[in-house]
C-alpha cells in the first residue's frame, strides 16, 4: 500500500494532501531514507514521521486502505520506546518553558497611555 493512504489511515495526518506534502518535504523517512509519495509501504518497516516539532519513530504492524476510529489506527502501528521517551521529555521542556506570547502586550491601551503620562510628569 502507498505510504500516504498509511499514513492518513494511521491518523498521523487529516488528510492525504498532508501526508503528501510531509514526504515530499522530508518529514518522513521509511529505514532512514527519503522516500517518494507512492513508495509501496510493507508490514515490519520502520517510518519516522515528524509532525510540528514532534519526531515519532513506528514500526508498521497492519495495512489498511480505510481510516477508521483512532483505537483502530493505533493497531496499525507500534511506536518505539526511545520515541515514547523522547515525546516525553519534550512535552516535559515544553511545560516548563515558559510561552513567548506571554512578553508581548502589543500597543498599549489609552488606559496605560495615561499611566505611561504621568509617570513621565505630565498631565
Amino acid at each position: 500500500m502507498r505510504i500516504d493512504k498509511w499514513l492518513w489511515a494511521a491518523r498521523f495526518f487529516k488528510t492525504r494532501g498532508l501526508a503528501q506534502d510531509a514526504i515530499e518535504n522530508g518529514r518522513v523517512l521509511v529505514d532512514d531514507e527519503r522516500v517518494k509519495v507512492a513508495r509501496m509501504l510493507r508490514v515490519g518497516e520502520t517510518v519516522m514521521v515528524r509532525v510540528a516539532d514532534v519526531m515519532r519513530t513506528v514500526v508498521v504492524r497492519e495495512l489498511s486502505e480505510q481510516r477508521g476510529p483512532a483505537p483502530v489506527a493505533q493497531r496499525l502501528y507500534e511506536e518505539t520506546a526511545e520515541s515514547v521517551a523522547a515525546r516525553e521529555a519534550a512535552r516535559e521542556r515544553r511545560r516548563f518553558a515558559a510561552e513567548p506570547a506571554l512578553g508581548i502586550e502589543g500597543r498599549p491601551t489609552k488606559r496605560d497611555r495615561r499611566a505611561l503620562d504621568r509617570a513621565r510628569g505630565g498631565a
